[in-house]
């Protein structure tokens, strides 16, 4: 997002986190929905982005054409959080459409938190993407923007009927739709760390040959927590490709210390030879 769009999103999410302490797990949920409901009939009506981020048309113009719009479609709470939204300034509308779907994920999110499931919330969501990536006709199947996106979201909910809270189930479908314009194992990862910042903690993503203990994990995490300042949160990947060693990956920067890596990088220097 461009400046204005960020302070924009910056004071609905501001609100958000003011609404969130004061209301019950599910009404938060319940708000979540409407919001990204509104998410999707932003994405598919281009010329309402178009009317209610128009920095031509004044603020009270584009709240008045929403609330018209919405009133008795969605909660109390919703429409004054979208209020809210739409009453700032948007570099553009594909922006709005971003920030109205960042902000229902983030009240899903805020509900999960006030009920205490928010740890699990982000180990669900991972193990998930985990599932998807390591079967590519699953990940075919989900990812597939040509599918009907209703079959995608029945698909995902029958992978995950019993194995995760509604709230996870809900986020995915938020991916499915392609949350942020990113890819369904993109818009996933970035879940992910949407919910680790929440609880504020850095996610590192982890690969080894073999499954590190608890405690293997335990000192790890404690080691990154000291190097970045910031509960880490680790989210081990098993891979025997990388035939020993560790690889650890936080944000931008990456440590890889694996057994594959030297021995490319063995190789790479005798073909130089």
């Amino acid at each position: 997002m461009q400046a204005a769009s960020r302070e924009s999103y910056k004071v609905a999410a501001e609100r958000l986190d003011a609404y969130a302490r004061g209301a019950e797990p599910s009404a938060v949920a319940s708000t979540a929905d409407d919001i990204l409901s509104v998410a999707t009939l932003l994405r598919r009506e281009p010329r309402l982005r178009r009317a209610l981020s128009d920095p031509a048309r004044p603020g009270e113009d584009r709240t008045g054409l929403l609330t018209g719009i919405l009133t008795g479609k969605v909660g109390a709470d919703a429409l004054d959080l979208l209020v809210s939204l739409v009453s700032g300034r948007w570099s553009a509308p594909s922006e709005l459409l971003d920030g109205t779907e960042r902000l229902g994920v983030e009240a899903l999110l805020a509900g999960a938190e006030k009920a205490g499931e928010l740890g699990e919330v982000e180990d669900e969501l991972f193990r998930f993407g985990q599932v998807v990536s390591a079967s590519a006709e699953l990940s075919n199947a989900l990812s597939d923007p040509m599918a009907p996106a209703e079959r995608r979201a029945t698909l995902a909910r029958e992978l995950l009927a019993g194995k995760a809270r509604p709230v996870t189930v809900r986020l995915v479908e938020a991916a499915l739709a392609g949350f942020g314009g990113r890819s369904f194992i993109g818009a996933l990862t970035r879940l992910v760390e949407l919910a680790a910042d929440r609880r504020d903690r850095q996610v590192a993503y982890v690969t080894v040959a073999a499954p590190l203990s608890d405690e293997e994990e335990r000192r790890l995490g404690a080691r990154l927590s000291a190097m970045y300042g910031r509960e880490v949160s680790v989210k081990q990947t098993v891979n025997p490709e990388v035939l020993g060693g560790v690889s650890v990956r936080v944000g931008s920067d990456l440590y890889d210390g694996t057994v594959l890596r030297r021995l490319n990088e063995t190789r790479n220097a005798l073909a130089k030879r």
